[in-house]
């Protein structure tokens, strides 16, 4: 197995990972990583705050040097995509038409941002590629008292709004849900966090929709009309799964795979943001998109790749930077129904500690990074915490391990 050819499809956080782990696993034989885009692969989480505010640039954004890959024997195909896979005489076809033979091939495709289904959508930027980054960064480039608006309030718009508005323009956030980070967070960190953007002066607009985008202005639904000199969307992703379904690999949001990130055919696996995979935490298939999610399943499907026959069972975390705010968030807390918090929401200090009925399923740290560290610790060893427990005056996490493990 150490000498088969492996292909990856997909130059994004997940795919660079897998052909590194391969290397530092000892695997010797060939490796192509086949990407759409110029540039190599490079981190995405910065494209909304350091890199958009200028204080880093496309070298400080990249995963490995060029270098690497040379140095490593990972060739690198830039700018050409993968439009069909032959899975019984192995190879995967480019837009060129050229094939690339495999033994293992796997999909790192990510995913696509979801396009605003309203007249004038086509006056409407996205942020997902440094080419994204950078249309944006051309609009506000030496300009200050833009009025921008913000489409969807989830990590992404938030993260935008957080750093355009530093970069002193009017920024507003029009949310379809009744609050931000509706699916993400509970109601107490949101309620906080929304609050923290209004002190900056950025309005949020919650429970409104957009009717139509023009030329200068945005309409929404109930008649209100907003000055845009930029417009920018974040409504979440689309998974690239086409080319797995027209393969005819099974795809349900996402392309299907098992808890050993395999598809229906063993030489096949799929990672990243465009994988669905048999979650223990959720009991059912779940797709993440987060660069741990990214960097531990490309980690563990080189490991299959190389014989291992450990399952995916890493616990998720994620994070956020915006302003003075570090949030944290380690678990899954949809579907939570009970909340502790801890620490004071007043000093933008504390922590939600999420249940399903009596088990802690996540944390939601809100500059309480010790309360992250230590929750990733006792939720990965399994957490006895109770609402009970946590809810108990004096409660800290640091004196509490004993009721953790």
């Amino acid at each position: 197995m150490r000498g088969e050819s492996v292909v990856v499809v997909g130059a994004g956080q997940a795919g660079c990972q897998v052909a590194v782990s391969l290397r530092e696993q000892g695997h010797r034989g060939p490796i192509t990583i086949v990407g759409d885009e110029r540039a190599a692969p490079y981190q995405r989480p910065p494209l909304t705050k350091a890199y958009l505010a200028g204080e880093t640039d496309l070298a400080g954004l990249v995963l490995r040097q060029d270098s690497y890959y040379d140095d490593h024997g990972i060739k690198l195909v830039r700018d050409e995509r993968v439009i069909g896979v032959d899975r019984q005489a192995r190879v995967a076809v480019l837009g060129c038409a050229r094939t690339v033979s495999y033994d293992h091939l796997v999909f790192a495709t990510g995913a696509r941002p979801r396009p605003l289904p309203v007249p004038g959508a086509e006056h409407v930027l996205n942020l997902r590629t440094i080419a994204d980054a950078d249309a944006i960064k051309q609009k506000l480039d030496g300009q200050v008292g833009l009025d921008v608006v913000v489409i969807g309030g989830g990590f992404i718009g938030l993260e935008f709004a957080a750093v355009v508005r530093k970069l002193r323009h009017e920024v507003t956030v029009v949310e379809t849900q009744p609050q931000v980070m509706q699916r993400a967070l509970s109601a107490e960190t949101a309620k906080h966090l929304a609050a923290r953007h209004r002190s900056e002066g950025v309005e949020i607009l919650a429970g409104k929709s957009i009717a139509a985008v023009k030329e200068g202005f945005v309409e929404l639904t109930d008649g209100t009309v907003l000055v845009a000199d930029l417009v920018v969307a974040g409504i979440g992703v689309i998974p690239n799964s086409e080319v797995a379904q027209r393969a005819g690999l099974a795809v349900d949001n996402g392309i299907i795979v098992d808890a050993h990130l395999r598809t229906v055919d063993p030489r096949i696996h799929a990672v990243g943001d465009c994988a669905r995979f048999a979650s223990p935490l959720t009991g059912g298939l779940t797709r993440l998109e987060s660069v741990q999610n990214a960097t531990d399943q490309g980690t563990t499907v080189a490991s299959a790749i190389l014989g291992s026959a450990e399952p995916y069972t890493a616990l998720p975390w994620f994070w956020s930077d915006q302003y003075d705010v570090k949030l944290q968030i380690a678990g899954l807390t949809d579907g939570h129904d009970r909340t502790v918090t801890v620490g004071d929401p007043a000093e933008g200090r504390f922590s939600v500690f999420c249940f399903r009925g009596d088990r802690l399923i996540g944390i939601e740290a809100y500059n309480r990074p010790i309360d992250f560290l230590m929750g990733r610790r006792i939720l990965e060893a399994g957490s006895s915490l109770t609402p009970e427990i946590v809810a108990r005056p004096g409660f800290d996490l640091r004196t509490s391990q004993q009721q953790a493990a």
